[in-house]
């Protein structure tokens, strides 16, 4: 078996890109990185973690747009993201009435890759703007890091007592740097 690699399992909107809360992105013209996205994946790179996307994109299962537009907006994402690279990229379509194992912070997806790309668990993070990513990571068990961007603030105040052994970072680039401080192997 090849070695086990150490992952980020990153939420798309609100903490690669720019969100606006309760607005659904499928224009890929709308894609905006935040202004310190490619600094985090560049200290990411140097740190030697491989970086997988993992999104609900519960637009396709409420009819709002559909799987194809989401891989066109993948597309730009990416693009921008030049010259970073970005192993997987992995959403769940379903509405969260559809009850699906797939939708964070339900483990199906991460579950996935991490026996796809022999991921690291101890050495890993999940890295987001919602409790529904801590708990993804949670249910994965592995550690978590709430970034204060889009969703993050309020998601902090409203749950202060379930986030109180998060990480919590100002935003990507924050939790890159606390990766950093950790020293991890």
């Amino acid at each position: 078996m090849p070695n086990k690699i150490k992952a980020l399992f990153l939420d798309r909107d609100g903490t690669v890109i720019k969100e606006k809360p309760g607005v659904y992105l499928c224009d890929p013209k709308k894609v905006e990185l935040y202004k310190n996205t490619k600094s985090a994946f560049k200290l990411f790179k140097k740190l030697g973690y491989t970086i997988f996307i993992v999104s609900n994109q519960s637009g396709i299962g409420r009819g709002y747009f559909t799987e194809k537009e989401v891989k066109k907006v993948h597309e730009r994402l990416l693009s921008l993201l030049k010259p970073y690279e970005v192993k997987e990229i992995v959403f769940c379509p379903h509405a969260p009435s559809e009850n699906c194992p797939c939708r964070k912070p339900a483990p199906a997806m991460g579950l996935k890759l991490i026996k796809k790309y022999n991921v690291d668990k101890d050495n890993s993070f999940v890295i987001g703007d919602k409790k529904s990513d801590t708990d993804f990571a949670k249910n994965l068990n592995m550690r978590s890091i709430l970034v204060l961007t889009a969703n993050g603030r309020a998601q902090q105040k409203k749950y202060s007592s379930d986030l109180k052994d998060i990480k919590i970072c100002r935003d990507l680039l924050g939790a890159a740097k606390y990766i950093q401080r950790e020293g991890l192997k």
